[in-house]
C-alpha cells in the first residue's frame, strides 16, 4: 500500500492535493503527517524526501516528490485522475500545470491557513489578477464541461490542484463572484475535504513562520482551530 507522507494540515497546501484526489478518488495509503515544526524543515524532511519538502508518496522501493509528479505516478496506476474526454482532459492538464508553477501572488499574499478568517491587508494589482484568473478558470471550467466540478461530472485532479485555492478564498473572503463561487461551495463541501478541514481545525501545534506569514496577509478576525 502506499504511504502519503504530508504536513499541518492548517498550512500545507502542496499537501492537500495529492491527499484530497487520493481520498476523493478511493486509492488507499498510510497516512503519515510530519508536521512544519521550523521555519526551514530540508534537515528533517530529507529523511524521506530529496527536496527536503512534502508531500512525498512511497510505494515499496520507490519515493515520488512533488505533487504534480505524485498525480502523474498515480495517473499510470488509477483510472479517473484526468477526465476522458480530450476536450476536458487538455482543460485540467492546463489549468493543473498553470497552478503548479503560477498564482505566485495569490501564494504569497494569502497564505492558506484552514482554520481561521482575516481581513486581508490589501489587494495588490497582481493579487487582484490572480483572483480574477482563477475565477476565470472555474466559470469556463463550470460553464464548457457542465459541472459540478471543473471538468464535468466527476471529481478529478483539476479540482484538487484549485482546492487550496477554495480554502484560501474562504479564508480571506476573497471575491470571485458568484457562478466561481458555486466551485468553491462545491469543494469545501466534498467529504473529504471536510474531512482535511475538520483535522486542521483540531491541531494544536503552531509553526512561528507560517503564523507570521499569516500576520503579514492580514487581520485576523475568528480563529476556529483548537486551542
Amino acid at each position: 500500500m502506499y504511504t502519503l507522507i504530508t504536513a499541518n494540515r492548517n498550512y500545507s497546501s502542496w499537501s492537500l492535493r495529492p491527499w484530497l484526489l487520493m481520498k476523493a478518488l478511493g486509492i488507499p495509503f498510510v497516512d503519515r503527517i510530519e508536521p512544519f515544526t521550523q521555519p526551514v524543515n530540508w534537515a528533517s524532511f530529507r529523511a524521506f524526501s530529496p527536496t527536503g519538502q512534502v508531500p512525498a508518496l512511497i510505494d515499496g522501493e520507490t519515493t515520488v516528490w512533488d505533487s504534480l509528479g505524485i498525480a502523474l505516478y498515480l495517473a499510470d496506476r488509477h483510472g479517473g485522475i484526468w477526465p476522458q474526454d480530450p476536450a476536458a482532459r487538455a482543460f485540467a492538464q492546463s489549468i493543473v500545470t498553470e497552478m503548479h508553477g503560477g498564482f505566485g501572488a495569490l501564494r504569497n499574499r494569502c497564505t492558506m491557513n484552514v482554520g481561521v478568517r482575516a481581513r486581508i491587508a490589501g489587494i495588490s494589482a497582481d493579487l487582484e489578477r490572480d483572483i480574477a484568473r482563477v475565477a476565470e478558470i472555474f466559470e469556463q471550467g463550470l460553464d464548457r464541461f457542465g459541472g459540478p466540478w471543473l471538468t464535468g461530472e466527476a471529481f478529478t485532479i483539476a479540482d484538487a490542484f484549485y482546492a487550496p485555492v477554495a480554502f484560501r478564498i474562504r479564508t480571506y473572503g476573497l471575491d470571485v463572484g458568484e457562478r466561481a463561487g458555486e466551485w468553491v461551495e462545491q469543494v469545501l463541501s466534498h467529504p473529504a475535504t471536510r474531512e482535511w478541514e475538520q483535522a486542521a481545525l483540531a491541531e494544536t501545534w503552531r509553526e512561528a513562520e507560517h503564523e507570521a506569514d499569516l500576520a503579514r496577509c492580514g487581520a485576523i478576525i475568528a480563529d476556529y482551530r483548537a486551542s
